[in-house]
């Protein structure tokens, strides 16, 4: 990957399998992950602890990625669901496919150690 090159990710979390659904849309996923995690926000996925990363896709412009979360959004739950269960059967945590444990701990000291950042 080039320095200058950027993806952008919508992705759904849950508590459990068949659980409540988040759809959400960020620049880096691993971050915004582990800010659900750590209650960093106070919003829905805090509220109702999904924290479950159980799918997500890339794009290479921000604008596909958040006209792909709208559309979601827009589907009826039994899609939302097909959705997962083709690439997610068992709806596991994708999150350590995608980072090692070492990167998601120091990701979680960064965000910890910078709480002052996200204080509302």
């Amino acid at each position: 990957m080039k320095d200058n090159e950027r993806f952008f990710y919508v992705y759904i979390l849950s508590e459990k399998k068949n659980g409540i659904l988040y759809i959400g849309v960020t620049r880096n996923l691993v971050i915004r992950t582990l800010e659900h995690r750590l209650k960093i926000n106070k919003g829905f996925p805090e509220k109702y602890g999904l924290f479950r990363l159980v799918y997500f896709e890339t794009f290479n412009y921000i604008d596909k990625a958040v006209q792909r979360e709208k559309q979601l959004k827009k589907w009826n739950r039994a899609w939302k669901i097909r959705l997962i269960e083709k690439e997610n059967k068992e709806w596991r945590d994708l999150l350590p496919g995608i980072a090692d444990k070492e990167q998601i701990d120091y990701v979680m000291t960064s965000i910890l150690e910078n709480k002052d950042f996200y204080a509302d």
